[in-house]
């Protein structure tokens, strides 16, 4: 055998190495899990299939108290992070973190389980996000095809949540419910963007001129998406997206860590959707100390535990956070 056929030609430190012979090598949030009943918390979830093909696939999570529900819950549709090109809506760091979201929040969820580079480069991930919600939109009436939803979940209390990359698709599946012209769809009370992986080629706030992570950043953006214009594109820069003020929400909440090199680009959100002209309510939170997507990895920490708490969006239980959500 020749042993060629196993070098490495391409590799993103801790991510990703692509060999020779084709093979695609994941190194990031592999550890899956399955659905199911979590003794800890009561949630119960299971995997769906929701696109046309039966190829796309989410997975759904209920709170203990769907047991004795009485009203329905805010519906949260959730992206998970990973570069576009790591982790699935199965990887045990986002089964975990969900299982919590759902027991505190009191909120039934739909974790996207969208495709990822190499194997499906950027857009694919944007594609699948919106056949997730278009599929969700088939229970506005009760009478769509899964019936957690058609019998727990309220579409006119509806948020999209995301961390890193996640959180870049929440933002872009906002806009596209803001310039979509529908009718008799979800509605879309916020977003809720966690560590948000935005970026661009000129320095904003305090961004260093030079750091070791600017090159990971720019690598991962151009190896997931091999055809786009440069650090400059829409996708990943909202500077320069034309239809950033076409936010389909009426309220944005965006998490930051103060040790995060994504951190000002957080905060520059704020100040774009302010300069082109977009009306919502939008609140940015720093947790000092930490790193990028901590809350995953720490789950138990108090950092961790307030971050929860700040996203909470069953109206029940939010009447005293100063954000609304």
């Amino acid at each position: 055998m020749d042993s060629s056929t196993d070098d490495i030609v391409k590799e993103i430190p801790g991510v990703i190495r692509v060999y020779k012979n084709g093979r695609v090598q994941k190194l990031l949030a592999t550890n899956v899990v399955p659905a199911g009943l979590d003794p800890s918390s009561g949630v119960q979830s299971k995997d769906v299939l929701f696109s046309s093909d039966k190829t796309l696939s989410a997975r759904l999570y209920i709170p203990k108290s769907t047991n004795a529900v009485t009203r329905k819950l805010p519906l949260l549709i959730y992206y998970h992070g990973g570069a576009f090109i790591v982790a699935t809506a199965a990887s045990r760091i986002y089964h975990n973190f969900l299982n919590l979201i759902a027991a505190e929040s009191n909120v039934v969820i739909v974790s996207v389980d969208y495709r990822t580079a190499p194997e499906h480069p950027v857009p694919t991930c944007f594609q699948d996000s919106w056949e997730a919600i278009k599929w969700v939109e088939q229970h506005v009436n009760q009478n769509g095809p899964e019936q957690w939803l058609n019998k727990y979940s309220d579409l006119g209390r509806v948020f999209f949540c995301g961390d890193s990359t996640g959180a870049n698709i929440a933002h872009h599946m906002g806009i596209r419910i803001g310039t979509e012209n529908r009718s008799g769809g979800i509605y879309l009370q916020g977003i809720i963007l966690l560590h948000p992986y935005f970026w661009g080629k000129d320095r904003v706030g305090s961004e260093p001129r030079q750091h070791p992570l600017m090159r990971v950043i720019r690598d991962l953006w151009l190896f997931a998406h091999p055809d786009t214009i440069g650090l400059d594109d829409p996708l990943i820069n909202p500077a320069l997206d034309p239809k950033v003020a076409d936010l389909g929400c009426s309220r944005v909440l965006v998490c930051v860590g103060e040790k995060d090199i994504l951190k000002d680009r957080g905060w520059y959100y704020k100040m774009i959707l302010r300069k082109n002209g977009w009306r919502g309510d939008i609140e940015i939170l720093e947790d000092k100390g930490e790193v990028h997507t901590f809350f995953l990895f720490k789950p138990c920490s108090q950092n961790a535990c307030n971050l929860r708490n700040r996203i909470q969006i069953n109206h029940s239980k939010v009447q005293d956070l100063p954000s609304g959500f």
